[in-house]
């Protein structure tokens, strides 16, 4: 399996906006937050990895996401199975140019990455509006407060976070309160990677 810094500098080779590398950063903690979380401690390195690879397309070719990463993942030495993991988080998704992907998650790994995905960037765009602009001090009631402004953080599509909770057979309200724990433990790590950079 690939190393985790071999992993994070194949993501950097195609991504340099600090967005999107913030997003990585943050779906690979979350992913082993979970991964712990649901009693898979012992892959949470690989959980990681496919957090932070998931996105590895979407900077350079934004119309073609998960339909580029393959050929990306394999010219970096990637595996096959963090490959069908990554591209199965766009399942059943229309990319911009026109291709519904049809990757279907089917490990709980890869349900979660589809359920958590989304909901990440909502929480982050949520703890922006914030006076601290962090998760640390947001409640649940705030999150729940911004999932139901449907003009708020409009590009973080309700209907994906709301498949995704239904793929793992969990209440939404259990997916935003996980994801959102996840988010406050881990906040300090992504500030640190990100300030590292």
């Amino acid at each position: 399996m690939i190393t985790r810094d071999a992993a994070f500098e194949l993501f950097r080779k195609y991504n340099k906006d600090p967005f999107h590398i913030q997003h990585a950063l943050t779906m690979e903690l979350v992913m082993r937050w979970y991964a712990r979380k649901l009693g898979y401690l012992d892959d949470d390195e690989y959980w990681g990895i496919v957090g932070l690879l998931h996105d590895i397309d979407f900077e350079l070719y934004p119309e073609e996401h998960c339909l580029k990463a393959p050929e990306l993942l394999r010219e970096g030495g990637v595996g096959e199975d963090i490959i069908h993991s990554v591209c199965s988080h766009g399942y059943k998704i229309t990319v911009p140019c026109g291709v519904t992907i049809d990757v279907e998650p089917t490990h709980e790994m890869e349900k979660v990455l589809f359920a958590a995905d989304e909901l990440t960037g909502l929480i982050w765009a949520t703890a922006l509006m914030r006076p601290s602009k962090s998760t640390k001090d947001m409640e649940l009631k705030s999150l729940k407060k911004k999932y139901k402004s449907k003009n708020f953080a409009a590009g973080c599509s309700r209907d994906v976070i709301e498949r995704g909770a239904k793929q793992l057979d969990w209440e939404l309200n259990d997916l935003l309160t996980m994801t959102l724990q996840a988010m406050k433990d881990c906040e300090d790590k992504i500030n640190e990677e990100m300030n590292s950079l």
